[in-house]
């Protein structure tokens, strides 16, 4: 369980970021590269590339080449199996047994 703490815990440092959830609000629209991000966050490319690196650290977002730029789009996967995860290591009935 305290390997699962740890994951839960990055993510949620990954995601609770108001900059990076406005990301991933973005990316849930559809993939974008960095470009696109910058002109529609009003954000610095160096800053938009800095989130973008931690949630793909993090498995959070995932980047496709695609000719020249590279697309970045939600995780859901990973996302799935994290909280699934999280859900498998909370006790059914609310109450850890001792």
């Amino acid at each position: 369980m305290l390997n699962s703490c740890k994951r839960f815990y990055q993510f949620g440092k990954s995601i609770g970021n108001p900059t990076r959830f406005r990301i991933l609000e973005l990316l849930r629209q559809k993939p974008m590269p960095v470009n696109s991000i910058v002109r529609r966050l009003h954000l610095s490319q160096p800053a938009v590339s800095q989130h973008l690196r931690l949630l793909r650290e993090n498995n959070i977002v995932e980047d496709v080449k695609r000719g020249q730029e590279v697309y970045y789009s939600v995780n859901y996967d990973h996302l799935g199996r994290i909280l699934r995860e999280l859900l498998d290591d909370f006790p059914k009935d609310g109450v850890e047994a001792r």
